[in-house]
């Protein structure tokens, strides 16, 4: 059985508690709190790959859905009937796609954004179907496809778009950092 090395496993940490910061760092507007989990999403894909990147995701989820108070409105099993938990599923696959896309590879920022872009991609195709299906099925609201698309991501793209930057600034700088120290 190999084992996971230590530093991994405090960098794994890490993230899961940076995610867990940045749900409750929100940027309130007239119709939604904008939070910074996308963020730490990236760039614990940048800089844990794609194994770590994603388990610092599951196990975020899994303290959530536990009870943990970790989501932006609480935590529990419940939470999975909230329109918002696809988006937060869609955080594993967010993270290891950044982390395989940039496995190995030389940290050029068009890479990062194109990781970066390719996980939003993923984290809005699992979170905006559970959105509807929730709103719609669960909730019986019926609303549009047009409508769930507007209120669950044509809204968030600029600030995601600022996620994007931002991640691509800091994983520029810390990633060479982290490979030449061994992680």
């Amino acid at each position: 059985m190999k084992t996971m090395p230590v530093q991994k496993i405090a960098l794994t940490a890490l993230f899961v508690t940076l995610t867990v910061i940045g749900a409750f760092i929100q940027i309130p507007t007239a119709w939604v709190s904008f939070t910074l989990q996308i963020l730490f999403v990236f760039l614990a894909g940048a800089l844990l790959g794609p194994k770590y990147g994603a388990l610092s995701q599951i196990v975020y989820v899994v303290l959530g859905l536990a009870g943990f108070h970790v989501f932006t409105k609480g935590g529990g099993i419940g939470y999975v009937f909230q329109p918002s938990f696809g988006f937060l599923l869609g955080y594993i696959p967010g993270a290891f796609i950044v982390g395989k896309i940039l496995e190995k590879k030389k940290a050029a920022v068009p890479r990062i954004i194109l990781a970066c872009v390719a996980a939003l991609a993923a984290i809005y195709a699992v979170g905006l179907p559970y959105m509807a299906w929730v709103l719609n099925g669960y909730m019986g609201r019926n609303l549009s496809f047009g409508t769930i698309l507007k209120s669950g991501c044509l809204i968030f793209l600029p600030w995601d778009a600022l996620k994007i930057a931002a991640t691509a600034i800091l994983a520029r700088i810390l990633i060479p950092v982290l490979r030449r120290s061994g992680c």
